[in-house]
């Protein structure tokens, strides 16, 4: 689960992290007085959706030569004029793609003297089983043509979790970042407080780009991303309480309700599987045969009839579905069930694309009765090859 900047940035006040004032806002009308709450006299005016560089975006109605999704405003009339521009309209960015997401909501924050920015975030490496912090002296719009071009000046140093952030660590980091004199004092507090925050919410990531060096030589946090893992969202109603439905997938959202593990992806072909590692695979032998999958969807080890006709329900609510595969090896889920719940589903929402099954394990020959006997125009695979062959076939053809 991901949230807005200006949560993140209230979350981590909570820690104690230095954080300009701001002032969220859903309407234009809300512009003045926000920035009237403010000390002034420079204002920044930021679109609130979850993606990245949003600072280079472009609004879809305002063309080319419009200013981007975080602008500067040097008076209170010029904030508002922003709010008037940006609220309502689609910002484009790279991490958008060309649908781009429409900004329901501002954030209105005091401007900062900025002498350097720098890079920040808080990740679990796996490599070694820790949390680490990644750490740049090139923050700011371009980290990622850093790490494309030098990854040398990107740095990670992992924190053992017996003793979390120590003296040392905070040393190497500062030393990393080349922090001296008051940037170097507050590092001895930001840093902990960061990896705190980090572990005391159950973040996945924890990013601060830039977190910048001031004229006056203190750290200040001026961007913040976060994203929690949904497997503890259940610890954390404050956290549960930030969730923005207008940012997320409505496919994704319908199939949480039901605990499905459900990614939209950019292709054609909607999947149904049990199992992470064999829906990697039949999403690659669906690549390997030149087409591309429309999900990641995993209807778990121990799916009933009702979870799997609501995961073939999302599948076939996608627009961009133009064939679906539906891949089950039967362990703990039996071929028989998952038969029923594709009949049960095909039955109330019909069938307007081809559709392949493939199952194999507990019950097999009871699924495939239940198949053949259904009436529907369902193709049977004997195996993942068959099955991706007949899918893009059926596609194709």
């Amino acid at each position: 689960m991901n949230i807005h900047e200006y949560q993140a940035k209230a979350l981590l006040k909570t820690f104690g992290a230095p954080v300009a004032e701001g002032v969220a806002i859903f309407s234009a009308e809300e512009a003045e007085a926000a920035a009237k709450s403010l000390p002034g006299p420079l204002y920044v005016v930021k679109s609130q959706i979850h993606a990245g560089g949003r600072g280079k975006g472009k609004f879809k109605e305002l063309g080319p030569d419009a200013k981007g999704g975080v602008r500067l405003a040097f008076s209170i009339e010029e904030a508002k004029k922003h709010a008037a521009e940006m609220l309502g309209n689609t910002l484009v960015t790279a991490q958008t793609g060309e649908a781009g997401k429409q900004v329901n909501r501002l954030y209105i924050e005091d401007g900062a003297d900025i002498d350097r920015e720098l890079y920040c975030s808080l990740l679990v490496d796996r490599s070694v089983g820790q949390v680490a912090f990644v750490i740049s002296t090139e923050g700011g719009m371009d980290i990622e043509a850093v790490a494309h071009d030098t990854p040398e000046k990107i740095h990670t140093i992992a924190i053992n979790p017996e003793t979390g952030v120590t003296d040392a660590d905070v040393v190497a980091i500062s030393k990393a970042l080349e922090l001296s004199g008051a940037a170097a004092e507050d590092a001895k507090s930001l840093f902990p407080l960061l990896y705190k925050a980090f572990n005391d919410k159950d973040m996945s990531l924890l990013e601060v780009n830039p977190l910048i060096v001031m004229k006056n030589g203190h750290l200040r946090v001026l961007d913040a991303k976060m994203s929690f893992d949904g497997n503890a969202i259940f610890r954390h109603d404050d956290v549960k309480a930030l969730r923005d439905e207008t940012e997320e997938d409505a496919k994704e959202i319908e199939a949480s309700k039901w605990d499905l593990a459900y990614v939209a992806l950019d292709g054609n072909i909607g999947c149904m599987v049990n199992g992470a590692g064999l829906a990697m695979a039949t999403m690659d032998i669906i690549k390997l045969y030149g087409k591309e999958p429309a999900n990641f969807c995993d209807v778990g080890g121990g799916a009933g009839k009702e979870k799997v006709a609501a995961a073939f329900k999302i599948i076939t609510a996608d627009p961009k579905v133009e064939g679906i595969l539906v891949n089950i090896f039967g362990g703990i889920m039996k071929c028989d069930v998952i038969a029923e719940g594709v009949v049960a589903a095909v039955q109330e929402v019909g069938l307007k694309v081809p559709l392949v099954v493939r199952l194999e394990g507990t019950n097999v020959e009871l699924g495939k009765k239940i198949l053949n006997d259904s009436g529907l125009a369902i193709t049977a695979a004997d195996d993942l090859d068959d099955a991706a062959k007949k899918i893009v076939a059926a596609i194709n053809a």
